[in-house]
């Protein structure tokens, strides 16, 4: 049985961590499946959003699998947790608009997953949290940095260093989710969110999630230096001569992605 599944409908994919036995926890092979999806989803025409979420009632992912990490040696430990930086980064830096349906506890790894998707939201009765101090070690699969550019040093440091666990409510209120849903609601509010995404130009919706990512982390001159060639990506496409067109016909554009 894959420990990741894909599956793409109406340009949405949906990728579930499928080790509900396990509580969706992060082997070794789980990254690796992982890995792959993510690089095949990266350059799929008919993929515009990707929600990532997890199989089963309970989890959306407590992270690393630690009945695996008890048996590894040091060097493999160290392996695993180059991995999962990899593949975090990997979905992080997805052209694509990425959301986190959080179906359950999320702890750890699965919280740094959450963190590395660009959209989070939460059903009812989840809980979740960066809790590694508790275990004697530190988030490793970005939480340290992705979380306080997330929400501020002083929480930051607040949640990691206490190994806080929070409700849906509570995450909400630390500025960590976009929605709070019940959880029958949980996927249709993602796709909620991928509908509206998806009414606009797919280049341009790209583009604009390159600027934002990359002038982030740069001083302002060089990140409206971003912005300009990730505008000038926009002008030779044809879905930009069809908004122009549409508008003057007064009806919805019909976008391409070219």
């Amino acid at each position: 049985m894959a420990a990741v599944l894909a599956e793409v409908s109406n340009f949405v994919a949906t990728v579930t961590i499928n080790r509900a036995d396990a509580l969706n926890a992060f082997n070794y092979e789980t990254l690796i499946e992982l890995q792959d999806i993510v690089e095949q989803l990266r350059n799929d025409p008919e993929v515009r959003v990707v929600i990532f979420t997890g199989s089963g009632e309970k989890a959306f992912s407590v992270g690393a699998d630690l009945k695996e990490r008890k048996t590894l040696s040091d060097a493999a430990v160290k392996r695993n947790i180059y991995k999962i930086n990899e593949v975090f980064n990997m979905i992080d830096q997805l052209p694509q608009p990425t959301i986190a349906a959080i179906n359950g506890y999320a702890f750890g790894g699965g919280m740094e997953l959450a963190l590395a998707c660009d959209f989070r939201i939460a059903a009812k009765g989840i809980s979740m949290g960066l809790t590694e101090t508790s275990l004697a070690i530190i988030p490793g699969a970005g939480g340290t940095q992705r979380l306080p550019r997330l929400i501020g040093q002083s929480k930051a440091l607040e949640l990691i260093l206490t190994a806080k666990r929070l409700t849906a409510d509570e995450a909400n209120e630390y500025g960590l989710l976009y929605k709070v849903t019940e959880k029958e609601s949980l996927m249709s509010e993602c796709r909620k969110l991928a509908e509206l995404m998806l009414a606009n130009g797919p280049v341009a919706i790209m583009q604009a999630k390159f600027a934002i990512k990359n002038g982030m982390n740069a001083d302002l001159q060089t990140g409206l230096q971003i912005e300009r060639k990730a505008y000038e990506t926009t002008i030779p496409t044809e879905d930009r001569l069809e908004a122009l067109q549409a508008f003057s016909e007064k009806r919805k554009p019909n976008f391409k992605g070219k």
